[in-house]
């Protein structure tokens, strides 16, 4: 794997370490991403998303939805009653997982619904009015007050 120095770009901006520190992190994170569960994401409104997983065997105790330092985690544990069934086949799989979603800034959770074998996860970006862009006058120069010191000799 190529190895990139992300250093100039550290010297070159001012307030977006968190995306170099992304970038760092994906650049040098491990190849093996998980692939189970499967899910989608999709964006349903100019600032609102969503994310759906397929959790086909779970039920509403066996999930977990959290927040925790920016990140989105979604696991899952299934209580084992093999005991009781012999499987001929077993197709559907009901194994212990946990999926990390980093967040944006200013997107937070609205909600989770769980139907039909979905897990569905709302999410809404909400920026606030100080980082919303705004218009600046720009005065005249003949409007812009000085203030004068008047100088006094000291000899």
């Amino acid at each position: 794997m190529r190895n990139f120095d992300l250093a100039p770009l550290y010297r070159a901006t001012i307030g977006f370490d968190q995306i170099a520190d992304m970038m760092d992190r994906v650049l040098s994170g491990d190849v093996n991403h998980p692939t189970y569960p499967p899910y989608n994401i999709e964006k349903t409104a100019d600032d609102a998303y969503r994310i759906s997983i397929a959790v086909a065997g779970f039920a509403d105790a066996d999930l977990s939805v959290e927040v925790k330092e920016g990140a989105l985690i979604v696991s899952a544990r299934k209580a084992e009653d093999e005991g009781e069934r012999t499987y001929l086949h077993r197709g559907i799989a009901t194994r212990a997982f946990e999926r990390k979603f980093q967040l944006a800034d200013h997107v937070r959770v609205s909600g989770a619904t769980h139907a039909d074998g979905m897990l569905h996860i709302d999410l809404v970006r909400e920026v606030p009015e100080a980082l919303k862009p705004r218009r600046i006058e720009i005065a005249s120069g003949d409007s812009i007050e000085k203030d004068v010191v008047e100088a006094k000799a000291v000899n």
